[in-house]
């Protein structure tokens, strides 16, 4: 049985991929999934945020006093290895490259173009075997309008792809007024692979308090429709390899994404609830399923769901299911 799968210009011995986690943070953990099946790790973001509080924190302790009498000009000794708050994320990326037999993808969460710029060229020199960018912008101003987030996401692209050679992806929002154009205009600015779709966390309100709290909510199989939808109408359209992530716990979403047309299938949520030995579930699962259906191989079953095959109008498909799921649903209360 062929499970050998592509992302970004590399070959995989499976499509399972372990993205970014807590579980990805560590070497230790990244060592973990590895020994637990995962074809390639996606590290841990690095924040440029985190990078920043970081260097003041820094600066706070080590410059305070400074020269403030005649026999000290500095209480603490340079440290010629630190790295603008970096150091430890760039030796655990090099130390996961160096010892592991998988690739380890580096992921980067950065606020400003010099930050991109620079970070994603400091993470390709510890390693990395490529880069996902993790983007998150909401648009909180009034004045900016879609053209303006667009343009930022594309500028960010640009500006990466100048600074290293390796392949990058992005991990995109489904907040895009046209997906697929978004899509066309990334891969033209030089992304090598998209993500679909990021989760973003946001707050709730605690009504005991009336404070503002932050839940982070694991994933179910009931958010792969979104993904599922425009990975299938997207992979014959572009160049770009395509990760399918949210909603992964069982085979069978893998199976969903890959006939699709998702060149690998990344999860976090079911990982964090199983532990790294599941990635062998779902990649003996996959497998058995091939095996159960008389498929050869992985690329056999790749793209076989895809928009290719709703008869040239995925529109107008789209849009019968739409009506008919909202005009054909009875509530199980009203059947008896």
């Amino acid at each position: 049985m062929d499970l050998t799968s592509a992302y970004l210009g590399m070959k995989l011995k499976h499509p399972v991929v372990a993205s970014a986690s807590p579980l990805t943070s560590t070497f230790d953990g990244m060592r973990r999934l590895e020994d637990g099946g995962a074809s390639a790790v996606v590290m841990a973001s690095l924040y440029e945020e985190q990078i920043r509080a970081e260097d003041s924190a820094y600066a706070l302790l080590t410059e305070h006093g400074s020269f403030s009498q005649a026999e000290a000009g500095s209480y603490f000794p340079e440290l010629h290895d630190y790295n603008q708050g970096v150091s430890g994320h760039l030796e655990t990326l090099r130390r996961a490259s160096e010892a592991l037999t998988i690739p380890v993808i580096a992921s980067l969460n950065g606020t400003s173009r010099e930050g991109w710029a620079e970070y994603a060229k400091l993470l390709e020199q510890a390693g990395a075997a490529a880069l996902e960018l993790n983007l998150f912008l909401v648009p909180v101003d009034l004045g900016m309008n879609g053209q303006d987030v667009e343009a930022s996401y594309v500028e960010v692209v640009r500006s990466v792809k100048e600074s290293v050679r390796i392949p990058i992806s992005l991990k995109l929002s489904p907040f895009f007024s046209a997906m697929g154009h978004m899509a066309l205009e990334l891969q033209k600015a030089g992304a090598d692979g998209l993500v679909l779709f990021n989760r973003f966390f946001q707050r709730d309100i605690d009504l005991a308090t009336l404070n503002l709290k932050l839940d982070v909510h694991l994933s179910t199989p009931a958010e792969i429709h979104l993904p599922l939808v425009w990975i299938s109408l997207l992979s014959q359209k572009l160049k770009l390899s395509l990760g399918a992530s949210r909603g992964v716990d069982s085979r069978e979403q893998v199976v969903k994404y890959l006939l699709a047309g998702a060149d690998v299938v990344m999860t976090t949520s079911a990982l964090l609830r199983h532990g790294p030995g599941h990635v062998r579930t779902l990649v003996n699962g996959l497998e058995g399923w091939l095996q159960e259906n008389g498929f050869p191989s992985v690329a056999a079953i790749r793209g076989l769901r895809d928009a290719t095959h709703t008869g040239g109008r995925p529109a107008e498909l789209l849009r019968a299911d739409y009506v008919k799921s909202l005009t054909g649903y009875v509530p199980k209360r009203l059947i008896a």
